[in-house]
Formats: structure tokens, sequence, C-alpha cells
């Protein structure tokens, strides 16, 4: 053990025993290493790190805080999904969805079923600073230079931040895209063909049943824990039962049950994929959004033989609506390029310069941790206000990442008609139907916490908590 995680555990221990108060500020970091014998920077570790375990807070200016921690939250749904085992000849699920995504666009509802934090938690002023930078000194060659990859710098900085996390991947591995959902899109369009089956997550991100029903593909859904992942007994099973062609999910704080699939779960589904020779296409957008010490791998850190397309973005992170992502598609990279050359030719190159100039100032990694520590406190002050005001036998999602809690209610509870009435009380919610392309899920909701919690919020899932409560009376 090193001597930050030695400190960050001495001062955890007091915060559970009681010695350090909620609110209380910790020692400063001058006098904690005069204390100690140690130096600032590993005194500053020990800070972050206990940041990063949602234990303190940064204040401007302040220092270190101890975090209040939540009183009580919903208990926690145990079971995997139970899909039927058939093949879903049409995926019909795009109508419901464009109504979920108008109504949570809409600035004057409280955004409980927004698919996008509150962008008041990211650096805008700074990129906007890094943009016009880049905007300035362009060099008119640059747009041709990398075409259809991407930039270099910006693939190479991304690179750097893999490494970081023990993930060996080269500039000329990546390709940028207009964001992850282009990312996705290629990969599926590079290893399917109109007719085949992919198989999902049940449930699922709403983005892909969208991509299999424009595509003409089935989707096959497989069932998955709350907390884990996907079943890979039940997924291997699917695999020699129908052949499918593909098999898109997300492995880190899935979208929309949070789940987090363990790292020895991960590194057999990888060894699974590659023994049946099918492409696994990885949408890790969340997976920098992580609340515990240190980023959980993707499945592609275990991937030898490249059947792993592994797609990220800066859009949840970092950059919201700048629309960059990218692949490393492994095997099918140059399949992917060529669709991407066909499709949409190549992406905004300021906006890549800009975001390899601000990787590249070291700035990124303060705002995480930043980021991080809000998402998690919204999620204790969102499962709280749960607990407080949702009917009895509410089961709720308690994700490590991201900022997606799943609810399933009790009772009669159907969420396609709670979406209706919370829309006449202004509250925008993601009903459970528009997550799967079979019926199962009717009792079931997605709700936003990457939103500050005001007052407002608190009221509108007070609110929200009373019409269940009607609805399963």
């Amino acid at each position: 053990m090193t001597r930050y995680q030695e400190l960050a555990d001495d001062i955890e221990a007091s915060i559970k025993a009681g010695i350090l108060q909620p609110d209380e500020k910790l020692p400063s970091v001058r006098h904690t290493s005069a204390r100690r014998g140690i130096s600032a920077s590993t005194v500053f570790q020990a800070y972050y790190l206990l940041e990063a375990r949602g234990l303190v807070r940064a204040r401007e200016r302040s220092g270190y805080f101890v975090v209040r921690q939540p009183r009580s939250s919903p208990p926690q749904p145990t079971a995997a999904s139970t899909p039927e085992d058939r093949r879903f000849a049409v995926v019909d699920v795009s109508e419901r969805v464009f109504e979920v995504l108008e109504s949570a666009m809409d600035r004057e509802l409280v955004p409980l079923g927004s698919a996008f934090p509150s962008p008041q938690l990211f650096p805008l002023q700074r990129l906007g600073q890094c943009l016009a930078k880049a905007a300035r000194h362009i060099d008119p060659r640059s747009t041709f230079d990398d075409l259809t990859p991407g930039s270099a710098a910006l693939r190479r900085q991304i690179a750097r931040r893999y490494l970081a996390d023990g993930l060996a991947l080269s500039p000329a591995d990546l390709l940028i895209t207009n964001g992850a959902l282009e990312a996705l899109n290629l990969s599926l369009a590079a290893v399917t063909r109109p007719g085949g089956a992919v198989l999902i997550e049940s449930p699922c991100f709403y983005g892909a049943l969208q991509a299999l029903e424009r595509m003409g593909l089935s989707a096959i859904e497989v069932p998955t824990h709350p907390g884990e992942g996907m079943d890979l007994a039940a997924l291997e099973a699917a695999i020699v039962r129908h052949r499918p062609q593909a098999l898109w999910l997300m492995t880190s704080f899935q979208n929309p049950l949070g789940s987090l699939m363990p790292v020895a779960r991960k590194k057999a589904l990888v060894e699974l994929v590659t023994r049946h020779e099918l492409p696994l296409i990885e949408d890790d957008v969340y997976g920098e959004l992580y609340f515990g010490d240190q980023r959980p791998p993707p499945a592609k850190a275990f991937d030898t033989q490249g059947w792993v397309l592994h797609c990220s973005s800066f859009s949840k992170c970092l950059a919201p609506g700048w629309r960059i992502g990218w692949v490393a598609a492994g095997r099918f990279a140059r399949a992917v390029a060529r669709h991407k050359l066909t499709s949409t030719l190549a992406t905004n190159a300021p906006v890549q310069l800009a975001l390899a100039d601000y990787l590249e100032s070291g700035g990124l990694d303060k705002h995480l941790r930043r980021l991080r520590q809000a998402l998690l406190q919204q999620r204790d002050q969102m499962l709280a206000a749960i607990a407080r005001y949702f009917p009895a036998g509410t089961q709720a999602t308690r994700p490590e990442g991201g900022y997606f809690a799943w609810l399933q209610l009790p009772g009669n509870c159907n969420t396609q008609h709670l979406y209706r009435q919370a829309l006449e009380h202004r509250i925008s919610l993601a009903p459970g139907a528009v997550f799967s392309a079979s019926p199962g899920f009717e009792h079931c909701l997605r709700l936003n916490f990457g939103h500050p919690f005001t007052p407002a919020l608190d009221e509108a899932l007070a609110r929200l908590g009373q019409l269940a409560t009607q609805a399963a009376a």
C-alpha cells in the first residue's frame, strides 16, 4: 500500500468513526504534510482518492470538507431481466423515443427524463477559448490531413489517456467520429447485413434499438442483471441458438440500468465472443464517470484478437454538443473507415484541434474529479428523495458511475401513463417501454441525476412519487 493510500484509509476510518463530522474541513495540505512527514503531492493524492470515494469534496479556495452521507436509499433490484427467448422480426420504438426526447428538450420541464447531465457541470468557457484559438491558428492544409481517421493530435491525446489506464491503443487504432453514436452505427454497419440478428441487453440503450430498426436487423434480448450486467450463460446459449451477426452492449454504467460488469466477467465476455468469433460492439461513453478509486477497464482491455469494436466520446464527460467520439475497431478497422468515408467523410476539424489543445493543457482530470463528485452527491440526494416520496416496494439501482437510476415500481404502476401525467406537471421522465423491443418494463422508468438537486427538482420528485403512489394503490 502506498503512503497516500494509507493516509486516505486513516481519514476514511476517522470519518466512519464520527471523529470527522459531515461538513467539517479536513486539515490543510501543508499541516498534514508537516504532521505526517510526507510531501504535499502525497497529501493531494490522498485527498483526491477520498474525493473519488465520495467521502470529501473540494470547495473553491476553501479546502476539502467531509461530505454529508444520505439518510436512506430505496432497496436495489436483485433479479436479472427475463426476456422472451425469440427474435423480434420488427423493432418499432422510434416514435416512442422521439416523443420522450422531445419532452426532455423542453427547458420548462424538470429534466428527470433527459439523456444528458446539466451543462453547468462542464468547462464550457475554457473549451470555448480553445475553440477560438483553434479557429484563429488552424493550418488550412490540416483540414485535409488525416481526413477520415481524424486529427492525429487528438488521436494521440486519446491514446495517451488509455495508456494511463493500462490499455495500449495507438493513435493509428483510433478513428474520430461525429459522436459515439456515429461510431456505434459505423461499427454496426461494418459487421452486419440487413435481415440478420444482433444480441442486445434487456433493457438496453434505445439508440441501439433505433439503429437496428433503421438497418433492418432483428433484436435478440439477453437477460441482464441490474447490478452486474449481461448474463454470460444466457448470452452463450443465445449465440449457439440464434447465430447472431453481432453483440452490442455497455459494460460500464449501462444506460438505463447503471450496471457495472465486474472485471472478471468482462474478461470472460471477451473470451466468449473470441471463441465464437462474434463481433462485440462496446459502448463505453460513461467509462470516465466512475465513483470508485479508478476507472473500470473496458472489455477492449482484454481483447487480443480484435473482435471488440470499442466506442466512446467526450459528450458525456467533457463537451456535450461538440459531437466528438471515436472507435477502436480492431480487425474491423478498415471496414469501419470505409463506411465513414462513404457516409460523413470527416469530422469537424477545428473542434478536434480545440479538444486536443484542451487535453494537452492537462485540465481534464481536475474537471473529471469535480464532475464525478457532483454526480455522486446528486445520486445520493435523488435516491434519498425516492426513499422519502415513492410508494413502498419501489426499487432503484445505486449506480457506481454515470448519471442514471433505474426504478421498478410496485403494484399496477404503468410508467407510460405516469409519463403523461408527469408532463402535465411539467416533469419529464423516461418510461421503461422505450428501452426494449418487447413488453415487460411497463412498471419501470429511468431517472437522470445529472442535474443539481434544487428545491424544484426535489418538489418534482415529491410530485412524481405522489402520482406513483396513486397508481400503485
